[in-house]
Formats: C-alpha cells, structure tokens, sequence
C-alpha cells in the first residue's frame, strides 16, 4: 500500500533519480540505503551503477521481506539488512555513499542527530550523504500540506523538518559542504534534497 501511495501521490521517480544522480555513484562504491523500507530506491542505485554493493538497511521487517521480493524478481544483487535502532552494524569508514529518503522526518531531534553520527561515522573519507525528506514548505498551501503529514506521523518527529533543521543537524554531526540541492513541491507538502560531505 506504501508502495501504491507514494507513486501515485508524489513524483518518485522524479526525486528519487535526482538523488541518485546528485549521488555520482561509482563503480566499486559502497552504498548504503538507510531505512531501505519496501527497496525502491535501493534497486535503483544498484540500476544506476551495477558494478557497485548497495545495500538497504532498516528496522522493519516487513517492508524488507517485499524489498527482497523485488531484488528476486529484479534479479538485483543489492542485500538486505535488518537492523536494531541504534549503532549500525558495520565498521568506521564502510561505505562511499549514504543515501536515505523520507526516514528522518520519523526520528524524534535525539534519535535524527544519533542516526546521522552514524551515517557520518560509516562513510569514509571524501564520502558523502544524500537525503529526501520534508523541509521547510515554500508556500502557505505547502505548509497546509504538511499540516496533514504532521497529522500522520506526528508533530514532534517533524519539527525539525518543517523549521528547516536537517542542514544545521547535518553540520553538527560533522558533515562539510552541507547544500540544500532541490526542492519537489508534493500534496504533503515540501520535499527537499540535501547534500552532505566527509574529510
């Protein structure tokens, strides 16, 4: 149902490769999905660059198991992980790219600045972060739109992302050159791509 919603209500394909092509994923990257969900975005980036290891990762069960139904049917050679909230399960400096879409915004400001210490701790030097999420809405009606997503995943969770906080939480956790990349206008309001780099 996640699946049906989204594309029918959002310009996935549109932002989606976007991030993807503000990634410059390179053949033998290591790419990491952080909170994978159902996998779409994870299949992409292994589309996109087929000599790289991507691999998605999240708490859920659930929406891997569909996640790895897809790789099947794909015939993709992305993994999948399940993972406990907190650390991540890998060594410092694993991966050249973290990506991530719509996970954030379902983070309370503790769990948002954890996470992204850990993205930050993972990535090796001269990586980089790429994230989709919910910022602050361009409009009165995109605020009105978001109003709704507030409703749905609640109020605490989305704060920062409606205030605009997720580039500042970014350079706290240690990432330079932190951009503000694009911004796809949705129903559910503002939906903004971010751009982070390692040292």
């Amino acid at each position: 149902a996640y699946d049906w919603v989204l594309n029918r209500t959002m310009p996935e394909k549109a932002f989606k490769s976007a991030l993807l092509s503000q990634g410059s994923i390179a053949p033998r990257h290591r790419v990491l999905d952080f909170g994978c969900g159902t996998g779409t975005l994870t299949l992409m980036a292994q589309a996109a660059a087929r000599e790289a290891h991507v691999m998605g990762v999240d708490v859920d069960e659930r929406p891997l198991s569909i996640a790895q139904v897809k790789a099947a049917s794909a015939n993709s050679p992305v993994s999948f992980l399940k993972i406990s909230s907190g650390p991540l399960p890998f060594e410092d400096q694993s991966f050249d790219r973290v990506l991530s879409c719509l996970v954030f915004h379902h983070l309370r400001r503790d769990e948002k600045v954890a996470a992204l210490a850990e993205c930050r701790r993972v990535l090796r030097p001269s990586g980089e972060i790429h994230i989709a999420d919910w910022g602050h809405p361009e409009s009165s009606l995109l605020r009105a739109g978001f109003f709704l997503t507030q409703l749905l995943d609640g109020f605490e969770t989305t704060r920062d992302n409606v205030l605009g906080h997720l580039p500042a939480l970014l350079s706290e956790a240690g990432f330079f050159d932190v951009i503000d990349t694009a911004h796809f206008p949705t129903v559910f309001g503002s939906l903004r791509l971010l751009q982070g780099k390692t040292r």
